[in-house]
Parts: structure tokens; C-alpha cells; sequence
């Protein structure tokens, strides 16, 4: 079934038609390219369904994403959906650490959705700037105290956890 089709079938529910595209994606039914491509001139909703379907395959195999996959997310990181943000933030949490040369931007992204207004934002980017954290990886000089900085100002207990967690893991105090 090629992406046109998926997206069009309205008898698949949406979460079935994540499940199907992140198989298409994991077993290369679809190559990376092939989706980036649809998604960047799909709707929001189909694209944040796209970068989805790569937090799936990313999280069970970060390998498979691509120097272009990693590109195409980083710059979905900006868009104004916060779905596409919160699912770009997994999928950079789940492979950044193969693309190290990548960081830098990752991590200037990441900070602005880590005062979004939006919780799943919010938890998404902490999580991402997290797995950065456990990298221990040069930025982490200037990433710990921005994020100890965002720590003051973050309301909610789960989401310090998790940068907590990350600080914990980098072994910075």
C-alpha cells in the first residue's frame, strides 16, 4: 500500500494507520525518503502521523533513521503544531546520538519547546534534552544550566523528573 492510499483509506483508524506506516518504514516497504517527502507537503495532521510512525521505528531500531530522517525532523521541531513538535522532540531523543554532529541545533530547538506552553511539548523536548544530557558530550558545559534553569521555572513534577533523571545520568550536580 503506498502512502496516498493509507492516508486516504478512512475505514483504517488513525492509530492502525500509525501502526501500518511505522511497519512500512521499519521493514523498508516505504523507504525514509519517500515519507519525508509526503510529509513535508502533507497537512499537519498527516505529518505529525509521519514523524509518529518515525518515533516508532526509531525507538525500536534508532539506526534506521537517515541523515535526511534527522534533517526533516530537526526542522519539524519549529513547525506550530504541537503535535508535529512533541513527536519531532521522541524521534530526536530516540537516534540524536547518532548524529552527534547534529546536537547543536537539536539542542537550540529543544530549549525553545521546553517553554512551550504545552505539556506534551514541554515533556517531549525534556526528554530529548535529556538523552543529550546522558551523551555527555561537550554542550553539556552549557546545556546543564539551561536546563537547571528551566528546572525553576517548570511547573510540573514529571517533567522535572525527567531533567533531573538526565543530570543524574550525565553525573552533573
Amino acid at each position: 500500500m503506498d502512502l496516498k492510499t493509507l492516508f486516504a483509506d478512512k475505514s483504517i483508524k488513525p492509530k492502525d494507520r500509525t501502526t501500518r506506516l511505522s511497519e512500512m518504514v521499519a521493514d523498508k516497504t516505504t523507504s525514509l525518503g519517500d515519507l519525508i517527502v509526503f510529509a513535508k507537503i502533507a497537512k499537519d495532521p498527516v505529518k505529525a502521523t509521519c514523524i509518529e510512525s518515525l518515533e516508532f521505528a526509531s525507538k525500536v531500531n534508532p539506526s534506521i533513521m537517515t541523515s535526511e530522517a534527522m534533517d526533516f525532523v530537526l526542522d519539524a521541531l519549529s513547525e506550530k503544531a504541537p503535535r508535529i513538535k512533541w513527536e519531532s522532540a521522541k524521534v530526536t531523543g530516540n537516534a540524536i546520538h547518532l548524529f552527534q554532529d547534529k546536537i547543536d541545533l537539536a539542542v537550540t530547538k529543544l530549549l525553545d519547546n521546553a517553554t512551550d506552553t504545552g505539556t506534551v511539548v514541554r515533556w517531549s523536548a525534556a526528554f530529548a534534552l535529556s538523552q543529550i544530557l546522558k551523551l555527555k558530550t561537550e554542550i553539556n558545559e552549557s546545556l546543564a544550566p539551561a536546563i537547571k534553569n528551566i528546572l525553576n521555572n517548570e511547573e510540573k513534577n514529571s517533567i522535572k523528573k525527567i531533567y533531573l533523571d538526565g543530570l543524574k545520568k550525565s553525573g552533573i550536580k
